[in-house]
């Protein structure tokens, strides 16, 4: 196991859409967009920045939050004063109440299985894995897929921690799909949970364009925030 970094900035007097995460992120991207590169994953020559998102846009509960990791965790506690209005599709939403949780948190191997709910929804597949996943023979091997697929995402996870897990990942999907607009196109996602033994940080996100907010994840019976 690993320990690193970890921030939560939750604005709860605010209620944003779902796909709002994107514009969260595109606003406090540019508003910030001399501090650091990771506010937006682009590098200074306006490339993607091919890693895992330290900084995560999340609206859960029609809440925006912003996560952080590692460095992104520091960032988010030095920002966070200097955040006093959202403008989200021209309308400025005036942060009137606003909180930050840091703390540090486990990743990697437990003895014991863990429980996940997916509160946004999960873009597991890409073009290679989604021809493989629609022409599966039965129900069980498209099953068997999204469980290696889910694991590929959080070891890869772990990766950009400078963590590489050699113990045996277990991973159970419970999941049904969904349909999400992203970037104009209509593309499968799914819903529901998943066991694992795996020490996961709250709200990070795991497959596929998890800074615009997908695939962020909480353990059961825990709320979304706490900072008592």
């Amino acid at each position: 196991m690993k320990k690193i970094e970890h921030a939560i900035f939750h604005c709860p007097g605010i209620s944003l859409k779902t796909r709002d995460a994107v514009k969260l992120r595109g606003y406090i991207g540019n508003l910030f967009k001399e501090r650091s590169p990771l506010l937006h994953n682009h590098l200074e020559d306006g490339s993607l920045r091919y890693r895992y998102p330290l900084v995560q846009y999340k609206v859960v509960d029609k809440q925006p939050f912003i996560v952080g990791f590692e460095e992104g965790a520091g960032l988010l506690r030095e920002l966070f004063v200097e955040i006093k209005e959202l403008v989200i599709d021209g309308i400025i939403y005036p942060v009137s109440e606003k909180f930050i949780g840091s703390d540090t948190r486990y990743i990697g191997v437990d003895d014991q299985l863990h429980s996940y709910n997916f509160v946004t929804n999960w873009m597991a597949l890409n073009e290679v894995n989604f021809k493989r996943f629609k022409n599966a023979a039965h129900s069980l091997e498209r099953h068997e897929m999204l469980n290696k697929v889910l694991a590929g995402n959080i070891l890869s996870m772990f990766k950009a921690f400078g963590y590489f897990e050699e113990k045996k990942v277990l991973i159970y999907t419970d999941v049904r799909g969904d349909h999400s607009n992203f970037k104009e196109n209509k593309m499968l996602t799914f819903r529901g949970s998943f066991m694992a033994n795996l020490y996961l940080p709250p709200l990070c996100g795991v497959g596929k364009a998890v800074s615009r907010g997908f695939g962020t994840i909480i353990e059961k019976g825990t709320p979304i925030v706490s900072y008592s």
